[in-house]
């Protein structure tokens, strides 16, 4: 049982500090910093992968986030140019628990401290991540604000009163800001396949020619909320030609494109202020007809679309180890997840099947229409970083294609 009144971490500065998290309540806990110095504040969560810090601070969906990893060993790794799901990370910094290394890694090219100071991002050592992780699944996700000053000199007031003047995630859309601003071809300019050791990322042939109907793959066309890279590589590993459009596009610009298939990108933000945009076009979609795909936030946005409604979560699920179990068969996959809101299975409406539940709160993971061909998860079937159980999801959208 989560403990419901966790002792507060507030502590008198150390000596040698050069790192502070600040909370909006008031707790101020001390540690190393490293990476960029400066301040960000947004909320504070936590992440249980071992693997993959690099796709984790890169995730898009992570835009307005901390990240505290429960496991104590990040960075060792280093980082490379080819485990990224975006071109600059979105999460705004990092917790951990032991200071970063030098990299032990062949594929490394950098240290992740002076990648971290390449692409102005905050990290925090020195911290007690377990105790700050339990705190969080007692009282939730705080706000707050990471600071690193290699001078050790800060203004804590300043900080606090900037934690808690931060409105919070709950009603920020911040799709738009992650989103492409130009629409655009996957793997046109460079290769559109998933990685492999000893090849690095594959290369379709130009034009994805030679595969499926008429002699092309068929096209799906990605709306982008903040999407990852390797969800695009995926949908090419199955089959596919993928055109990203952005967050904001209208129905007419998708159709001008004649896609065969949609789909609805993960991204960060309160799913309900990004329906205000992004429900209109979805339901015009689904009235074509057309198969259609969501993950993550694509998941909630498509929810919403067909009148359910969602909820923000008191600590989210973010990891590369949730169970979840597929109701069809009652087979349990382990997943990727990392999402703050989810959608309510009260409000699913009769022509809308729950698909997938999360075995850790029996939260909904996944739904699919009975009347139009439309499905989505909650969690990321793409597994960067994660587990490879639910690859067949891609195949499933890009096989009922064929025929579109």
């Amino acid at each position: 049982m989560a403990d419901t009144n966790p002792t507060p971490m507030s502590l008198a500065m150390p000596a040698g500090a050069t790192g502070v998290l600040v909370l909006a309540n008031g707790d101020v806990i001390w540690g190393r910093g490293f990476g960029a110095e400066g301040s960000a504040v947004g909320e504070v969560c936590f992440h249980t992968a071992m693997t993959g810090y690099q796709e984790v601070l890169t995730d898009p969906s992570f835009a307005g986030q901390m990240i505290c990893f429960t496991f104590p060993h990040i960075g060792n790794v280093g980082a490379n140019p080819d485990d990224v799901e975006a071109d600059d990370p979105h999460a705004l910094g990092i917790i951990v628990r032991e200071d970063v290394t030098q990299p032990s890694s062949f594929r490394a090219v950098e240290g992740l401290d002076g990648w971290m100071k390449r692409h102005a991002r905050i990290g925090l050592s020195g911290v007690d991540t377990r105790a700050l992780t339990r705190r969080i699944r007692a009282v939730g996700a705080p706000n707050g604000v990471i600071a690193h000053s290699a001078s050790g000199e800060f203004d804590v007031a300043a900080l606090l009163a900037m934690a808690r003047s931060w409105p919070g995630l709950e009603g920020m859309d911040l799709a738009k800001d992650v989103s492409t601003e130009m629409h655009y071809g996957w793997g046109e300019d460079a290769p559109g396949g998933v990685w492999k050791l000893g090849l690095g990322y594959d290369a379709p042939a130009k034009g994805y020619e030679g595969v499926t109907k008429d002699g092309l793959r068929p096209h799906v066309v990605a709306i982008d909320y903040g999407s990852k890279r390797n969800i695009f590589r995926n949908l090419v590993e199955a089959g596919a030609q993928v055109s990203v459009v952005s967050a904001t596009a209208t129905f007419d610009e998708v159709m001008a494109l004649k896609p065969d298939g949609i789909f609805l990108s993960n991204g960060p933000g309160d799913p309900a202020a990004t329906a205000e945009y992004a429900v209109p076009v979805i339901r015009q979609l689904l009235e074509t007809g057309k198969p259609l795909f969501g993950i993550c936030l694509g998941h909630q946005l498509l929810g919403l679309a067909v009148g359910a409604t969602t909820t923000k979560m008191f600590q989210g699920h973010r990891g590369a180890n949730h169970p979840v179990k597929r109701l069809s068969d009652g087979a349990v996959e382990i997943t990727s997840m990392n999402h703050g809101f989810a959608v309510e299975r009260e409000s699913l409406p009769a022509n809308v099947r729950e698909t997938h539940v999360s075995l850790f709160d029996g939260s909904n993971a996944g739904l699919e229409l009975t009347d139009k061909p439309a499905f989505s998860v909650q969690y990321h079937p793409e597994a960067s970083p994660g587990p490879q159980d639910s690859l067949y999801l891609f195949e499933r959208f890009v096989s009922s294609l064929s025929d579109k």
